[in-house]
């Protein structure tokens, strides 16, 4: 019987998402799971709009600061931790309060993975120099071995290119075969996804604001400092906006003003891929405004209240 319950907070970046959890987990004994793909690395702070230790009202936040910067971590190895701590802070008697926006991750904890292959990097390294020969090889590749899944990828998502072609190479099966054998799915909870959907030009407005004061508040020393303890410029966060801005700033590619300029740019982009993707979500109950607004949180409370008796 699903009898214990959380509630997950979803949403573009910028929407408010840590202050509502917050918000609701002092509401109803709740202890914060982050669902960010970038929170989970140590050391990226400033960037990643991470929520200081101090500001957390001493309500426990986890899977924060679990990882070096130069570890591979994966959307299945996020459900797999994230299920333990869903079971931990349950049977403490506590409510689960997921945060984030990183909607693979929540997707993969909530409905489950296919079982599809562990990852194997020297094959994505062939694939990498691969493309990096001949671009555009590796979509050929996966038209050949599964024209179902390269007619459901773009050409340019390398990553999902790799994944899907790794799949068909190491079993030898179509990775469209493999999806359809079902997904382990999160059983004994019922979860109420609660989705922040600030307007378009408030929300942009607001990551241009933040986006500029990241810089000022240190991005590009944070960047140095991470450097400087010997992890490289190729390390999966960097690739994230602002840190990638940050690093040709350093590199001499960018100056100040430039840096911000792509940085907001492309913050503003993320934000509406995030909210493409979690329209796609089933049973979504949506709140028209950021989560700092005392309205929404007013609001939030009273469904969550309903949902938990």
């Amino acid at each position: 019987m699903d009898d214990r319950k959380v509630i997950a907070i979803l949403g573009p970046t910028g929407a408010g998402k840590s202050e509502l959890a917050l918000c609701a987990a002092q509401a109803f004994h709740g202890e914060v799971v982050n669902c960010d793909s970038l929170q989970i690395y140590r050391y990226f702070d400033i960037g990643t709009a991470k929520l200081p230790f101090d500001a957390r009202r001493g309500i426990p936040h986890h899977l924060i600061d679990i990882l070096d910067p130069d570890q591979v971590f994966t959307a299945g190895e996020y459900a797999r931790m994230a299920r333990l701590v869903l079971d931990d802070v349950s049977g403490r008697g506590h409510l689960p309060v997921i945060a984030g926006g990183t909607g693979f991750y929540f997707r993969a904890l909530v409905d489950g993975l296919f079982p599809g292959p562990s990852r194997d990097q020297a094959l994505r390294d062939r694939l990498s120099a691969r493309e990096l020969r001949r671009p555009g090889s590796v979509y050929r590749l996966l038209q050949r071995f599964d024209p179902e899944s390269a007619g459901r990828i773009h050409p340019h998502d390398f990553p999902k290119l790799v994944r899907a072609l790794e799949v068909c190479l190491l079993t030898r099966r179509a990775a469209t075969e493999m999806f359809r054998q079902g997904r382990d799915a999160l059983r004994g909870y019922r979860v109420l996804k609660i989705g922040l959907a600030p307007p378009r030009e408030q929300l942009y407005h607001r990551l241009d604001q933040r986006t500029e004061q990241i810089f000022h508040l240190g991005l590009v020393e944070e960047v140095r400092g991470i450097l400087a303890r010997g992890f490289p410029a190729s390390a999966k966060p960097f690739e994230s906006h602002g840190y990638r801005q940050a690093l040709q700033l350093l590199a001499g590619e960018l100056n100040l003003k430039e840096a911000i300029f792509y940085a907001q740019r492309n913050t503003r982009r993320y934000a509406k891929r995030q909210m493409t993707w979690f329209r796609q979500e089933q049973q979504m109950e949506w709140f028209p405004g950021f989560g700092d607004d005392p309205a929404i949180q007013h609001h939030v409370l009273d469904r969550t209240r309903l949902f938990l008796e």
